[in-house]
């Protein structure tokens, strides 16, 4: 497991006071404020989140990039009276106000992928939808609704269970997010057996070929390698639709299948309330001196796609977009197998899911097109990222600092409404 940067204790003063008012009904941007990850103070202690997943160094294996907020207490739904979790990080409201999204109605698919079985993630996705006042599933339309699926696209025999693994974790992180973003989509939780690369590509497969979904998240990753290419042309190459992974959560680094010319390759990062015109400001997650944060880097073995154009990295350079990341400016999720009930998390995770779920609200795929492109052909339509570093990366400081424009942590920027996302 990797070591961490030390990071301070929590402050909830004013925990009472958020809840009372939005239970009393304040204002749409109160109600935001309230629901504001919890400050930090400058005193030092023990590091304040930890891996969901165990970091595995083993080729072909991928590990999940979740991160859970320690110093936060985790709450059962029936403490809160089936209202918001005050306090426990950014719900729908938040981020939808960050990115400037619009609602919809077009029941669309997409597909998360993930490892093993989480035996609750149909009744926990239901009580994060309802505690943020999301429509619940529609049986007629199947909008919001979530099915659980196996790695080929069958309803069972399920994996076995996670376990403590963490991987249930993150599926509840996953569907929660796609929740967020895109109440009326329908999700399919795509359940692979391990996470070897052959599975959880197996998974992404189905998810397309099978289960008809033009979207498809990927929330976790391992180094990469030499083996690149063939995965990519074995699971991740899929023209017309779009497939888009984590970028990780150690700091300046490669990870795949983020790095495959064919995925939309999603960095992280820090999302705080601003007195500015957008009412949110962000900078890159990490540090400088490198440890924790967003990846992103010059990948050794990937070609660079033809939309790329920046110099510094003859191959394939991460990341393409960017979201909200850091645990310290985390989101409010619901899980009761692994956890126990609301906990804020971080991590890369966050951001992947959210970006495809931007995809499936701006419309489908055009055929034969690889949406990875599309930031590109409308980097006006992106909030540039200009401040923060995830690491140390002399003489090409772009691949690991904000920048105007393009860099690599945050790619050409988060989103702005869905202009770039079409």
């Amino acid at each position: 497991m990797s070591a961490y940067l030390t990071r301070s204790r929590v402050a909830r003063a004013a925990l009472a006071a958020a809840a009372a008012l939005v239970l009393t009904g304040g204002s749409a941007a109160a109600a935001i404020a309230a629901q504001a990850p919890a400050a930090h103070s400058t005193r030092a202690a023990a590091p304040d989140f930890r891996r969901v997943c165990a970091v595995t160094h083993q080729p072909g294996i991928a590990s999940c990039m979740e991160l859970i907020r320690t110093d936060v207490k985790q709450r059962t739904e029936a403490s809160f009276g089936g209202d918001q979790p005050v306090g426990y990080g950014y719900g729908p409201a938040s981020l939808t106000s960050a990115y400037k999204l619009p609602s919809s109605s077009t029941v669309t698919n997409v597909a998360v992928v993930d490892a093993y079985n989480d035996p609750n993630a149909v009744s926990d996705v239901a009580t994060y939808r309802s505690a943020w006042g999301l429509p619940a599933c529609n049986t007629s339309t199947e909008a919001g609704c979530l099915t659980v699926a196996n790695e080929n696209g069958l309803a069972s025999p399920l994996p076995e269970d996670s376990g403590d693994t963490g991987w249930a974790t993150e599926e509840s992180l996953d569907v929660d997010m796609v929740s967020a973003i895109c109440p009326s989509c329908h999700i399919f939780l795509v359940e692979a057996n391990t996470p070897d690369f052959s599975d959880l590509g197996t998974a992404v497969n189905s998810s397309i070929a099978i289960l008809g979904a033009d979207f498809v998240s990927n929330s976790y990753g391992g180094g990469d390698s030499s083996s690149d290419s063939t995965y990519d042309s074995d699971y991740y190459q899929h023209a017309g639709a779009a497939v888009v992974a984590s970028a990780g959560d150690d700091g300046y680094g490669v990870s795949y299948p983020a790095a495959s010319q064919y995925v939309t390759s999603v960095g992280g990062t820090t999302l705080t309330t601003a007195s500015n015109t957008r009412g949110w400001t962000e900078k890159v997650w990490g540090s400088s001196a490198g440890g924790e944060g967003t990846g992103s880097g010059c990948s050794g073995f990937e070609a660079k796609p033809s939309w790329q154009h920046h110099k510094g990295c003859q191959n394939r350079i991460d990341n393409d977009v960017a979201a909200v990341a850091d645990p310290n400016s985390g989101v409010a999720i619901y899980d009761t197998y692994d956890q126990g009930g609301w906990l804020e998390v971080g991590g890369t995770s966050v951001s992947s899911p959210i970006i495809a779920s931007v995809f499936a609200l701006a419309g489908l795929p055009a055929a034969g097109t690889y949406p990875s492109s599309y930031p590109y052909a409308h980097p006006g339509d992106l909030y540039s990222v200009t401040k923060g570093a995830n690491g140390t990366c002399a003489p090409h400081n772009f691949l690991c600092h904000g920048e105007k424009g393009y860099d690599g942590p945050t790619g050409l920027g988060t989103p702005h409404g869905l202009g770039a996302f079409k």
